[in-house]
């Protein structure tokens, strides 16, 4: 009943030109099998007789196979197939009608024949497919035809023949507007002398120079270049791509990946996209399984985290989300995002702060979430280091109030954003977070060892890893405004190394582990790390952030380096010495067998560390978390 109901007028109007496509389609096969004589008039009584019951027969098989409700504008293939489809069941729903009811009840022989049958079928489907061919070959001339009158650019496509295909459907169907395609480079050489959608590919990617050249010598200059994301592949070389494309003046876009069902859009090439491995690959119909209908809070939902995990929720068909933060701009911001998205989801955002208990109880008892994600957190290690009762109150006594409300508002799952400098810390954001970390696996072990009845008690897990690039504090950033100042850029050790990875892998893989922990068979996981590839040298990465600017290292821009800060260490780690790694078979995830101390010991640091804060004894708190984290600064640089 859904369907129908949102049935239009357009819709019965296609469904009014599919029955005169069939009506004349079965006159059309009379006539041209009985040639107009005798024959053909004497059986036109009966065939009117039938003719009502058939083509009510015939409204019901658009139906089914979505004749009715395709937009003509986007005809492909698909419905070419179910055209075929369509034709083939009134084809043998004519034969049936001749063979067992006709023939042996009304005239003793065959009314219909084979010849006329089989000549109904190749006419159904001319007929059907004739208009909605022409609308679509119509539309497809106007993009063109108005893309050249607004003055598109003449662009290249970089990047293989599938990828090069979604940027062409997508500037066929409007959604990619002021871009005419002129050629694509491909790095495989399979697609060398093909057309793509009547597109040439003119050569591989080490061949842009000569086909600009070859363009301007004929009047044609090409304005534009744009990388799809085969082109981002190591085999590809982006960065030298990107730098001869601005060598030669031209304007350099991108086309994002669309596998997680993005709409076709051009966005300008970052340089962190040339700074990664590829992303992992993600099963995005497992997290849309997960998250579909379901009711979510995000806290610390205007961060950069935590706002590409309620963009992320909204898209995989949340039903409610509630976005919590304590900054008024970063909650409009994030709110204002959210509604251009023009989901169906109901969206609500609150001003709180997760330290202030009573408000968090009662905002999650009100919502009723189904799944927390606890994004809320200080995070500067510097600013830590010196303000560190700051990051105990926010860090630690916040996200024990977050897991509390969780928990008694009735939350499947809660799921603790960490970091890797939880592991073995050496400041106090990763001390903090290691506490908090400590006390969810602990929620998360009692509140297994109480299982058994039907209900599955709620999940509590920590996701860790290390930097992402463009979020609020990140390097990339930095870099880039240094470099834009005209330098120089600061380097706080040339040994210095770090992981990275994008907002979006980071996040998508967060709900992934999310997925894991609340698979079937429970298991005792509360920890996932998230796989970041190979670690990066900061210094390696100032010096290629400013090479990608047209600029040269040392000559243009100048590395200084400014020396460790407090907090800091050479090289992250992933896993503590005692935290035994199991692979849980999901690409990108790695998990760690818990290793905390049971809950009435946490308790007891608990509520000396309360005590302690209120008299603001920071010997006491500093001696209370070196015994709850005894690893604390044993690997400091």
């Amino acid at each position: 009943m859904t369907r129908l109901s949102h049935l239009t007028l357009r819709n019965f109007l296609i469904a009014l030109h599919d029955l005169l496509a069939t009506t004349a389609a079965l006159f059309v096969a009379f006539y041209l099998r009985f040639e107009g004589g005798e024959l053909f008039f004497a059986r036109l009584p009966l065939l009117l007789k039938i003719l009502p019951g058939f083509l009510a027969f015939s409204v019901v098989v658009f139906y089914v196979f979505n004749l009715t409700t395709t937009k003509w504008r986007f005809i492909s293939l698909p419905d070419a197939l179910n055209i075929i489809r369509v034709a083939t069941v009134l084809t043998v729903a004519l034969l049936v009608l001749d063979y067992i009811f006709l023939a042996p009840n009304v005239r003793g022989a065959f009314f219909l024949g084979k010849v006329t049958i089989i000549l109904y079928w190749f006419l159904e489907i001319s007929f059907l497919s004739a208009l909605r061919l022409a609308y679509r070959y119509f539309r497809y001339t106007r993009v063109r035809r108005h893309a050249r009158i607004e003055d598109a650019s003449p662009t290249l496509l970089i990047g293989r023949a599938a990828d090069a295909e979604v940027l062409l459907r997508g500037i066929e169907s409007g959604a990619i507007t002021r871009v005419w395609p002129v050629g694509v480079l491909s790095p495989s050489r399979a697609d060398l002398g093909q057309l793509i959608r009547n597109v040439p590919v003119l050569g591989g990617i080490d061949d842009i120079e000569d086909v600009i050249g070859d363009f301007a010598k004929r009047n044609k200059s090409i304005a534009r270049v744009v990388m799809t994301p085969s082109a981002f592949e190591p085999e590809a070389h982006p960065e030298s791509v990107l730098m001869r494309a601005r060598r030669l003046g031209l304007i350099v876009s991108r086309l994002p990946s669309l596998e997680s069902g993005d709409t076709p859009r051009l966005t300008a090439v970052a340089v962190e996209d040339l700074l990664l491995r590829p992303s992992e690959k993600i099963d995005y119909a497992r997290l849309e399984t997960l998250i579909r209908d379901k009711s979510v809070i995000v806290t610390g939902g205007g961060g950069s985290i935590g706002s590409e995990i309620c963009e992320r929720v909204v898209a995989f068909g949340a039903a409610r989300l509630l976005v919590l933060e304590n900054s008024e701009p970063a909650l409009y911001a994030v709110m204002e995002a959210l509604a251009a998205q023009g989901s169906a989801a109901t969206i609500e955002g609150r001003i709180a702060d997760i330290r202030d208990r009573e408000r968090v109880m009662r905002l999650m008892a009100e919502f009723k979430p189904d799944i927390v994600f606890h994004a809320a957190a200080l995070k500067h290690v510097p600013i830590l280091e010196r303000d560190w009762s700051e990051g105990v109150k926010t860090n630690i006594f916040g996200s024990i109030n977050v897991a509390d409300a969780a928990l008694a508002a009735g939350a499947e799952a809660m799921v603790m954003i960490s970091t890797d400098k939880a592991i073995e810390p050496v400041s106090m954001l990763g001390l903090t977070k290691r506490f908090a970390e400590m006390y969810c696996q602990a929620l998360d072990h009692d509140l297994g060892s109480q299982g058994g009845d039907k209900s599955s008690p709620m999940r509590l897990i920590s996701v860790r890893f290390g930097n992402v690039l463009a979020s609020n504090g990140s390097v990339v950033p930095k870099f880039k405004a240094q470099i834009e100042a005209g330098g120089p850029v600061t380097v706080t050790h040339p040994d210095m190394v770090r992981y990275f990875m994008t907002i979006r892998e980071a996040c998508d893989l967060v709900i992934t582990a999310t997925t894991h922990a609340l698979g079937a068979e429970r298991s005792n996981l509360s920890v996932y790390v998230l796989n970041m590839g190979q670690p990066v040298k900061i210094v390696d990465l100032a010096e290629r952030m400013i090479r990608l600017s047209g600029l040269q290292p040392g000559y243009d821009i100048e590395i200084v380096f400014s020396g460790m800060r407090p907090g800091e260490r050479l090289n992250e780690i992933l896993f503590a010495s005692e935290e035994p790694t199991v692979e849980i078979g999901i690409a990108g995830i790695m998990a760690a067998r818990p290793n905390e101390p049971p809950m009435q010991t946490l308790r007891k640091w608990i509520t000396a560390l309360e005590q302690a804060i209120a008299r603001d004894d920071r010997a006491t708190i500093r001696t209370i978390l070196k015994d709850a984290v005894p690893e604390f600064g044993s690997t400091a640089a």
